[in-house]
């Protein structure tokens, strides 16, 4: 991986729950501060697009996945633990 690296993102939300809400909002955070320039995110409203979530294996939400780089990489919940998620997408050592 390199730091010019674009990373691929597909979240999957619930529209208008709280927690959906919350992880859109932290991936966002995360990528502005960590990936500014860097980063593509797909959403995907699990209610508008059952089939989709279905045949992507998505039965939680919200449910990141980060397609590129690399390998592929899910996490299941709000984001909110920032170092953690920064640790499974290999940011660590930029977040230092």
């Amino acid at each position: 991986m390199t730091r010019l690296d674009i990373f691929d993102f597909r979240l999957y939300v619930a529209d208008g729950t709280l927690n959906s809400g919350q992880a859109v909002a932290n991936l966002r955070a995360i990528c502005n501060r960590y990936l500014p320039g860097r980063h593509k995110i797909e959403l995907i409203d699990v209610v508008k697009e059952p089939d989709r979530a279905l045949e992507d294996r998505i039965f939680l939400t919200p449910t990141l996945v980060k397609l590129a780089p690399g390998l592929v990489e899910i996490i299941v919940g709000t984001l909110s633990q920032t170092n953690l998620v920064l640790q499974v997408l290999g940011l660590e050592e930029s977040a230092a």
